[in-house]
């Protein structure tokens, strides 16, 4: 049995897709369309990157106008604020998992890194009812990547004793990156990647 397991947020925990489609579109309304519309598709090809870092693309490689730290930090905002407004619907939470959480998470570890801004994620976390269940709760900005060589440095985790369960191809990049061992759920071109493949929790056995 590993000792921790480490949780992807988005789309393994919360369904939150679809509203958080919505806050881009709301943040770059009156941009011309087509130009949202190719971010929301690169969003939905790098679920496990930042918000700051998908403004900065749509600014830097789609639209081609200078941005700076500051006005994506601004525009970060703006979305931050519709998620906590939208997303602490408990309605959202995926419950396949949730009730795998419930029932082990005196067993193992857990631990969250995501993508979705830290703040808000703690917030989303207290207010959906599940921060209880996560030894630490990490977001963006920084990196997945870092955050997950964060976790196993302040907890003395070796790479060995520890999994990630992700829905990105980010998030299989950044278990590799750490030695850890990936499981792909939600995401069926995940299916050949890492360590295996997760159709249901009900099926999921650790160890």
């Amino acid at each position: 049995m590993p000792q921790c397991v480490i949780w992807d947020f988005d789309g393994v925990i919360l369904d939150s897709l679809a509203v958080r489609d919505y806050g881009f579109r709301e943040i770059l309304r009156g941009f011309e369309r087509a130009h949202i519309e190719e971010l929301i598709a690169y969003h939905h090809r790098n679920g496990g990157l930042s918000r700051f870092h998908k403004i900065a693309y749509f600014f830097d490689e789609i639209v081609r106008e200078p941005i700076s730290d500051d006005e994506v930090a601004r525009y970060a905002a703006r979305f931050s604020e519709i998620m906590r407004r939208e997303l602490s619907n408990p309605n959202y939470l995926i419950h396949d998992s949730l009730e795998f959480i419930k029932q082990n998470h005196k067993a193992m570890r857990f631990h969250i890194a995501s993508g979705s801004e830290h703040n808000e994620l703690n917030f989303l976390c207290q207010n959906l009812g599940i921060a209880q269940y996560f030894h630490s709760i990490h977001g963006s900005p920084t990196p997945k990547i870092d955050l997950l060589a964060q976790i196993l440095s302040q907890n003395r985790y070796e790479s060995r004793d520890c999994l990630l369960i992700g829905d990105s191809v980010n998030d299989y990049e950044a278990a590799r990156a750490n030695a850890i061992a990936f499981y792909g759920y939600n995401n069926p071109s995940l299916r050949e990647l890492g360590a295996g493949y997760i159709e249901s929790f009900g099926d999921f056995v650790v160890g």
